[in-house]
């Protein structure tokens, strides 16, 4: 429920702040779908595929996408995610590899930028499913570290017409994510403290590892900026 309740209200409030800011530049015409793909950063190699609805019931002052994507990131420290996760050991050589699947709403709010007639600004809640696995060659170690985290973003994008139904887009912009639980073999490490099965620091007098070690450790996305070019179709 309280996670319903969260992206309830970050699909609210972006809403209502571009309703009242750039409300006034709606585009007229019948309403239809556009499908998107693109590429780019995005604190990594990122991928994302969308569908728009676009002028929505030609009355509100926005059009809507729903979009997924897939991003090639850093996961973190591996050392350090051994310690705080599995334990002190320290042979093997270190693999790791990460990646976030985000989910997203954004409202496309129609607004001239630099001069660029055809571009939005962009504001919308965002959902992360981060994953980074850990590997130690000779070490007997291998596991993975995950959480699931909710944000909100925005940014600037302009779409130039290639052909009929056919537009390059250039987009730009940052999504933020709440801190979340960090899951780790048989412990996890809450923003809370609320922590399970948490390992003890042998360099720090074996005090018991907090959150605050976890995340740091742990590269779980945060701020997340993008700079992404690709490509929309009409449907």
């Amino acid at each position: 429920m309280k996670t319903i309740k969260m992206f309830v209200l970050l699909a609210i409030l972006p809403m209502g702040i571009g309703s009242i800011l750039y409300g006034q530049e709606k585009v007229n015409g019948p309403s239809k779908f556009s499908a998107g793909v693109m590429a780019g950063y995005n604190r990594g190699y990122g991928m994302r595929a969308d569908l728009t609805l676009q002028n929505t019931a030609n009355e509100l002052p926005f059009e809507l996408r729903f979009g997924l994507g897939y991003t090639i990131l850093n996961p973190g420290n591996a050392a350090d995610a051994r310690r705080i996760f599995i334990n002190n050991a320290t042979n093997g050589e270190p693999e790791k590899k990460g990646r976030s699947i985000d989910y997203r709403l954004d409202f496309l709010f129609s607004k001239s930028i630099f001069g660029l007639p055809h571009s939005y600004i962009i504001l919308g809640p965002r959902g992360s499913a981060f994953k980074g696995n850990f590997k130690y060659i000779g070490g007997n170690e291998d596991f993975d570290v995950t959480s699931h985290q909710w944000g909100v973003g925005g940014g600037i994008e302009s779409h130039f017409k290639m052909k009929e139904n056919l537009n390059l887009v250039i987009a730009l912009g940052l999504d933020f994510y709440l801190p979340s639980t960090l899951h780790g073999h048989d412990t996890s490490y809450s923003p809370d403290n609320d922590n399970v099965n948490s390992r003890n620091d042998n360099e720090n007098n074996d005090v018991p590892f907090t959150y605050k070690d976890a995340d740091k450790a742990i590269y779980q996305p945060r701020f997340m900026p993008f700079a992404m070019i690709g490509l929309t179709f009409g449907l």
